[in-house]
């Protein structure tokens, strides 16, 4: 016979697996929450930030997606890839700057770019998880834009 022992992770409450931190999690994505406020870029400001030396374009959607179309420079990182010897190598020094972008930043383009509900937007996530590897310069764009009407530059990986 099989014992299971489950456990719920909040507060007050011992954790099955000292790995996983639910309440740490809350915690920082209230943290971070906050921080974004204040780091959302217009294209025109994504656009310039992302010329100036020593900034990070990062895009965390699958290889497959990135290889099918990313903003020119973008390094690609996919969130499911992210971890604390993947950030170390792609980026070492936790005060760069970075800019990310994601699914729910371009309409007409469910190829490259499919939609996400609002509420799991990639951005969010991928904000969370830098802010949580202690990464707090970090930008993203804001607005929802029309692919066939971007000014951003694009490419694609044969």
């Amino acid at each position: 016979m099989k014992h299971w022992l489950v456990l719920v992770a909040f507060s007050g409450i011992a954790h099955a697996n000292p790995a996983i931190d639910m309440p740490g999690y809350l915690q920082v994505s209230r943290e971070a929450a906050e921080h974004r406020g204040s780091r959302l870029l217009s294209e025109e400001e994504f656009i310039r930030m992302s010329r100036e030396p020593g900034t990070v374009v990062l895009d965390a959607r699958s290889r497959e997606k990135f290889d099918g179309l990313h903003v020119r420079g973008a390094i690609s990182l996919p969130f499911s890839d992210i971890a604390i010897a993947s950030l170390d190598a792609a980026i070492p020094d936790r005060n760069t700057r970075i800019l990310i972008y994601c699914n729910n930043n371009f309409a007409n383009a469910e190829a490259p770019f499919p939609a996400k509900i609002a509420r799991a937007s990639l951005n969010l996530s991928t904000y969370i998880a830098l802010y949580s590897y202690g990464y707090r310069n970090v930008y993203e764009l804001e607005p929802l834009v029309d692919l066939k009407a971007s000014k951003l530059p694009f490419v694609s990986r044969p």
